[in-house]
């Protein structure tokens, strides 16, 4: 592969709903200028872009490709992006690195949830781009309906769009594309070039009007002469439509049938003359905001916006090079972890393919092997002139599950496995519960948790089994109780003798507060730690129900000891049952975790909503209006939202999204409670009898 300037640079993200067509367009792109030598396909697995061994099983992409088509002396780095919603986190990584997007809407179902998802991520990045209608050629294809429902869209958004291409035919007679730039009709693959057919001549004119008048709207002097003569040149109307895009004011709409090669090749011409070559960035510099002009001879800052572990190849780092240049086997300076790494095997990816190069210009992106510490979310840049590009913002992940290990051999890999499968993945995340003693592993649904299994498996060869994870719940008392006990054991030599009176009460300043009234001799101050000791043991673990206690004061206010007998050990086990028959007494609850909702819907599926979080033993705090959605605010007991994430895209046809955060803790209704404490003591059950046995 030759070397490119940053001018003849262009970096594209394809995004859309899963199943718009994406691969396939890639693969056209490839296939139409030559870099392959036969179309691949995604049921034979033989796709450039998708080619984990997961892609190929699921047949369907999970990860972002980077795809460099060279053509007409550019080169464009397609970044072929997931479409199914577990997967985002890769259509943003693919989005934060991109300087234009191309939406794709399927041209028999138009305008689907995923799209939508996509379009309102292209929207924050304020990204300049092109719509696609994709698959013309298949059965029910209609491009002016696809048309009309993605219009309907863009138009609740103040955003306009219009025609620059128009289908030759549609379903199986779909021929080619009219480019209503340069009026001429690309047959086929595009490489047939020919007079726009007479009978779409008068539909052809009139879109082309509505172009140049679009392209005029943007630039003074354009427009003045479109008033005065009509028309423009296609120099004049490219430079136009060039602005008018990059304004957001329009945004241009072309037809495809990638599986079919139709329309390919005259989309990567637009590619070309429409979109600009990489633009300028903000970065944090030592003194504040520092912007980036996309120049070679600018401060060195490169963003790592990708990583993947595999055993046989190493890590492997994807960044893109924002400002300056780097050759190969350089040393660089990772900002976030202030260490100097050494780069070897600098190369440009092409699916799986790694093709070596020297030197990479500003702008482009590429990737490394074998970097010791860098992570996704980290910048290159140059010691002595510090720059941290900001990571882009991706969503919460709120569908949790419990993993522990499937073997013996795999518990000693859990932590080190968890951890490079979220070095790779900025959404997944896992930690151990301190309440509930599980390990939880956190991602955007459950195929998102499933891919991430299968990887551990494929590629560490560390299995997991998942289970729903426990609520954190903890335990506490509604009022003042005693206890005491007697701890008397005797079994030849010096036995043991420990009795402890105790008070608890409920303790709203802390977790926890530890006192004494003792008066007079009947039990010595220094048997006080052993007794706390055993209380705070109860605690921790639990005095009826299993959960952590909290918010609770214990008053040591009598006892008995024996100058013999009496041991530290004695007097912890006294106090620790002392504590237990207290507690009792003392109106014992369960406390659960209540979360703060937030549901987006639209406005159509607000009752159903609504009606479901009552159901959920929600308490509705109010609702607000967001962008022709409506905000659902609620409190909600964690319990009940476990696989929330699942039953709302199924509620709402996947037009519903949440997040959720601790607001505060509540009491468990009495008629939960039982069944939680009924659970603990048949596990505290079941524990003996596996003790017992062995």
């Amino acid at each position: 592969m030759k070397e490119y300037t940053t001018e003849f640079l262009r970096n594209v993200a394809l995004v859309s709903h899963g199943g718009a067509g994406k691969t396939m367009l890639t693969e056209a792109f490839l296939h139409v200028t030559g870099a392959t030598t036969r179309l691949g396909k995604i049921e034979d697995g033989t796709t450039v872009s998708d080619y984990d061994d997961e892609e190929i099983r699921r047949k369907i992409s999970i990860y972002t490709s980077v795809v460099p088509v060279e053509y007409r002396d550019h080169k464009i780095n397609v970044l072929d992006a997931p479409g199914y919603s577990d997967f985002v986190g890769e259509a943003i990584s693919a989005l934060s690195i991109a300087d234009g997007a191309i939406i794709l809407v399927d041209s028999v179902a138009g305008m689907e949830v995923g799209t939508e998802i996509a379009w309102r991520h292209v929207d924050e990045f304020k990204l300049p781009r092109f719509v696609v209608i994709n698959k013309l050629d298949r059965e029910n294809a209609n491009f002016e309906k696809a048309y009309e429902s993605v219009e309907a869209f863009a138009h609740a958004s103040d955003e306009r769009l219009v025609k620059a291409q128009l289908p030759i035919g549609e379903k199986h007679n779909f021929k080619g594309v009219v480019d209503l730039v340069s009026m001429k009709a690309y047959m086929a693959d595009g490489k047939t070039i020919a007079d726009i057919p007479a009978d779409m001549k008068e539909a052809a004119e009139k879109a082309h009007f509505a172009l140049v008048e679009a392209a005029a709207e943007g630039d003074d002097a354009l427009l003045e002469k479109y008033l005065e003569t009509g028309s423009l040149s296609d120099e004049e109307l490219t430079r136009g439509l060039k602005d008018v895009i990059h304004s957001g004011a329009y945004i241009p709409v072309f037809c495809a049938a990638g599986g079919r090669l139709i329309g390919a090749l005259a989309l990567l011409n637009d590619i070309v003359d429409l979109l600009l070559p990489p633009s300028e960035r903000v970065a944090q510099g030592k003194d504040g905001e520092e912007k980036l002009s996309t120049s070679d001879t600018g401060p060195f800052a490169a963003y790592v916006w990708k990583t993947t572990a595999d055993p046989f190849v190493g890590k492997m780092t994807y960044f893109r090079l924002f400002s300056g240049s780097i050759q190969g086997e350089a040393r660089l300076w990772n900002q976030n972890k202030g260490m100097e790494e050494r780069m070897s095997g600098l190369h440009i990816q092409r699916g799986k393919e790694q093709i070596i190069v020297k030197t990479i210009h500003a702008g482009d992106i590429a990737a490394v092997s074998k970097l010791t510490v860098t992570a996704t979310g980290d910048t290159f840049c140059d010691k002595t002139h510090p720059l941290t590009i900001s990571a882009p913002k991706y969503p919460a992940a709120l569908y949790r599950v419990a993993v522990t290990p499937k073997s013996q051999a795999d518990a000693a890999k859990i932590s080190p496995t968890l951890t490079r499968l979220c070095d790779e993945d900025n959404i997944l995340s896992w930690q151990n519960d301190s309440i509930t003693h599980e390990t939880i592993l956190q991602g955007m649904g459950d195929q998102h948790i499933d891919v991430a299994l299968h990887r551990a498996q494929a590629k560490f060869q560390v299995g997991f089994v998942t289970h729903e994870p426990k609520v954190p719940y903890r335990e506490g008392i509604t009022r003042k109780a005693s206890g005491q006990y007697r701890h008397k054991k005797q079994s030849g030599g010096s036995g043991q003798f420990g009795e402890v009176h105790l008070r608890i009460e409920p303790y709203h300043e802390g977790d926890f507060e530890f006192a004494d009234e003792l008066v007079g001799m009947n039990l010595s101050k220094s048997y006080l730690p052993p007794i706390e000791k055993g209380i705070k043991a109860t605690m921790e673990h639990g005095a009826f129900a299993g959960y952590p206690m909290s918010n609770v004061k214990v008053i040591v206010y009598d006892g008995k000891e024996h100058e013999v007998d009496s041991k530290p050990m004695a007097f912890e086990i006294a106090g620790r049952e002392a504590f237990k028959l207290a507690v009792n007494d003392a109106g014992p609850v369960l406390f659960e975790p209540i979360m703060s909702v937030r549901v987006v819907v639209p406005d159509a599926y607000m009752g159903d909503v609504m009606g479901d979080l009552n159901t959920r033993r929600g308490r509705v705090q109010g609702t607000e209006a967001e962008r022709g959605s409506t905000v659902v605010v609620a409190h909600v007991p964690m319990a009940e939202m476990l696989r929330y994430t699942t039953q709302l895209r199924s509620m709402t046809g996947g037009r519903g999204y949440f997040t959720m955060e601790l607001d505060h803790y509540d009491t468990v209704p009495v008629h939960i409670t039982g069944p939680i404490i009924e659970a603990h003591k048949k596990e505290l059950e079941a524990k003996k009898e596996e003790q017992g046995g062995l």
